[in-house]
C-alpha cells in the first residue's frame, strides 16, 4: 500500500528490505527531502503557548504532523514519521519515576536513585498507572489512527543502555559508579534492558499494524522490531570499560531486535566503534560526528572500518557532497541522509546517486 505523502512507498518499502540484508539494489540507499512543489494553502499550525502545550497537545501535534508532511517531498528512502516530538516524557527515566522539567524545546530529568553509596535499581518498575505511561499509550494509538494510509507511526524515543542509568543516577555519579562498583553497573544494566524490551513489546503492538514493522525517532524503517541503539553516556568513558559494562547490554537489545542501527554520537564515542562492529545482530552503524564537527567524510579511517566489518553505514552529509561520498565509499549498505532545496534538485541527485553508486564489496 502506498501513502497519501509518499506514492512510492511500496518500492521504497522493498528497497529497505535489502539494505537491511546488506544487498545492493543499484545505488547507495538515498534519503532526499525538500520543500513540495505547489504545496497545499493551508496555515501552519499556531505555536504552542507553553511547554505543556508543545508536548501534551496532540490535537497541536496532529495538525503540525499533517501540515508537515503534506509540504515535504519525500524522495528515495525518506518518508513520512507521524510523531509527538521528543522531550523525554515518554523516555523511560521519566516513566520510572523521575521528575521532568520542559521547555519548548527539550526536557531534563531529575536523578531519583541517588545515593552514593549503592544503585538501588530494584526499586523502580514500570508503572502502568504513570500519568507518562498513560500519555505514552494514549499518542501511540492517536499515531496509529491518525497515520493509517498516510504516513508511519513513531514508537518513539524511550533511550537505552547506558543512558536510562544515568538518568536515574545522574550522568556524574554514574562515573563513579563505574569506578567503585562496576559489577552494580552491569547488574542494573541487564535489570534495565530486560525492561526496556518489556516496554517496547507494549508499544510495537500497538503501531505494528499499521506501520507494517515500525520506525522510531532514528528515520529508517523496518518490516519488524526496529530501534535505534545508543549510549550517548559512553562519549565519557573508554574502550574497555564500555566493553565490560555496557556491551552485554547492547548485545541483549540487539538480540531482541529484528533491525537495528548504532547511533555513533560524537567523535569521542568513535573509540567504541570496534566493539560495535563485532555484534553479530546488530546490521548498522551511524557515524554522526555531532555538532560543530567537520563533515563524516572527515572521519574516512572510520566509515571505511564500518564497512569492511560487512555493517550497514550511516550518514547524513550536505547535497553536494554526495559524489565525493560514493567516490569515496562503497555504495553497497550505504545509507545518506541528505536535504535539498527544491523538488527538482531531490530528484536530481537520486539520479546521480544511480550514476555515481559503485559495488565495491
Amino acid at each position: 500500500m502506498n501513502l497519501t505523502f509518499k506514492n512510492d512507498w511500496e518500492e521504497t518499502r522493498e528497497r529497505f528490505r535489502l539494505w537491511w540484508k546488506h544487498d545492493y539494489f543499484g545505488r547507495c540507499a538515498l534519503a532526499v527531502t525538500a520543500p513540495k512543489d505547489n504545496p497545499p494553502d493551508a496555515p501552519p499550525a499556531p505555536p504552542a503557548k507553553s511547554p505543556e502545550q508543545m508536548w501534551y497537545d496532540l490535537d497541536g501535534c496532529s495538525l503540525a504532523n499533517q501540515w508537515q508532511h503534506s509540504r515535504t517531498f519525500w524522495g528515495g528512502e525518506a518518508f513520512p514519521i507521524w510523531n509527538a516530538g521528543y522531550s523525554g516524557v515518554s523516555a523511560l527515566p521519566h516513566l520510572l519515576g523521575c521528575p521532568i522539567e520542559l521547555d519548548l524545546t527539550t526536557g531534563w530529568t531529575t536523578p531519583i536513585l541517588t545515593d552514593p553509596d549503592t544503585i538501588d535499581f530494584r526499586s523502580v518498575r514500570l508503572d502502568e498507572n504513570h500519568p507518562g505511561y498513560q500519555f505514552t499509550m494514549r499518542m501511540l494509538r492517536r499515531a496509529t489512527l491518525e497515520s493509517r494510509g498516510k504516513s508511519i507511526p513513531c514508537i518513539g524515543a524511550f533511550g537505552g543502555s547506558g543512558d536510562t542509568l544515568a538518568g536515574l543516577r545522574g550522568t556524574e555519579q554514574l562515573l563513579l559508579d563505574c569506578v567503585e562498583r562496576p559489577d552494580e553497573v552491569t547488574a542494573a544494566e541487564d535489570y534495565l534492558m530486560e525492561m526496556w524490551c518489556d516496554f517496547y513489546d507494549r508499544c510495537f503492538a500497538l503501531v505494528r499494524e499499521s506501520a507494517g514493522g515500525s520506525t522510531c525517532w532514528f528515520p529508517l524503517w523496518s518490516p519488524g522490531k526496529f530501534y535505534a541503539v545508543h549510549n550517548d553516556f559512553s562519549y565519557a568513558i573508554g574502550p574497555n570499560m564500555f566493553r565490560e559494562l555496557f556491551l552485554s547490554a547492547i548485545r541483549r537489545q540487539t538480540d531482541f531486535l529484528d533491525h537495528s542501527v548504532y547511533h555513533v554520537d560524537g567523535v569521542e564515542a568513535f573509540r567504541h566503534v570496534d566493539a560495535l562492529c563485532e555484534l553479530p545482530r546488530l546490521q548498522a552503524i551511524q557515524i554522526l560526528p555531532g555538532a560543530g564537527k567537520p563533515s563524516p567524510l572527515h572521519y574516512l579511517e572510520t566509515l571505511k572500518k564500518v564497512q569492511a566489518a560487512g555493517k550497514n553505514l550511516h550518514i547524513t552529509i550536505a547535497a553536494e557532497e554526495l559524489e565525493p561520498a560514493l567516490r569515496k565509499l562503497s555504495a553497497r549498505g550505504l545509507f545518506i541522509s541528505t536535504e535539498a532545496r527544491s523538488e527538482e534538485e531531490a530528484r536530481r541527485l537520486l539520479q546521480d546517486a544511480e550514476r555515481w553508486s559503485v559495488d565495491r564489496g
